[in-house]
């Protein structure tokens, strides 16, 4: 085998690899001290959970190495609390561990809409995200933002099919049990993950309102970093 071709084998997967992978990114303050207590909390998610969102994990390793995009929709009943989160958290996780901002997608919906709940995005904003939202008093329109590099999030609550998410080739994770049930099909998910926790809903009116908000927040963060830790230790061998 000559020097020339070896060299040139090489070069390709240095480009190919460099596609998928960037310099991570740099949050913004308060949220960079947040993510950076993450991974140290691993330990704290069970083996069960661990083999669904390695599940998760395949699946966006797969298509980095195919070069194709990286779709993930997170989908619930309402699309107001849980799968927002969702959302979120993947596109900071792929955003801090370094992948390709333009390939790794994030999207969340539900079985039917209603809002992004102001409970949620508050708990967002003790974090250190920055949330701008229009006038609409029904379903608003949040602009999320988390650093001053990446394109910010556009989130509001939508049906999980609706023309703003992905239709095709996708991974639903299902972070809500009754969703789960509720579409025993996602139509044109290649993937399909069953990841629930408790809805923060139940808290709402109660002493421990904000409290359940963001251990919730946390949790998915948890997992979501999880996840992508598992993605760049899998491309990096």
């Amino acid at each position: 085998m000559s020097i020339k071709f070896v060299l040139s084998a090489f070069l390709f997967t240095i480009a190919q690899f460099g596609s998928m992978t960037t310099t991570p990114t740099r949050l913004r303050p308060d949220l960079q001290k947040y993510c950076e207590t993450l991974p140290s909390e691993f330990a704290r998610i069970s083996d069960e959970r661990k083999e669904s969102l390695r599940e998760i994990g395949d699946f966006v390793v797969k298509k980095l190495k195919a070069n194709e995009p990286v779709n993930l929709t997170y989908i619930c009943t309402h699309n107001s609390r849980r799968s927002q989160f969702g959302q979120v958290w993947a596109k900071v996780a792929a955003a801090y561990y370094g992948l390709n901002a333009k390939q790794v997608q994030t999207f969340s919906g539900g079985t039917e809409a209603t809002a992004f709940n102001a409970r949620a995005v508050a708990a967002l904003k003790r974090i250190g995200f920055t949330v701008d939202t229009d006038s609409d008093p029904k379903n608003p329109n949040y602009v999320v933002k988390f650093s001053e590099s990446d394109s910010p999030l556009k989130m509001f609550s939508k049906v999980y099919k609706d023309g703003f998410n992905p239709q095709k080739a996708f991974c639903a994770v299902m972070v809500c049990s009754q969703a789960d049930e509720a579409c025993p099909i996602v139509y044109g998910a290649e993937a399909r993950v069953s990841l629930p926790c408790e809805d923060p809903k139940n808290s709402d009116g109660k002493p421990n309102e904000a409290k359940a908000y963001d251990e919730t927040c946390r949790l998915i963060a948890r997992e979501a970093f999880y996840v992508f830790d598992y993605v760049k230790k899998q491309l990096s061998e």
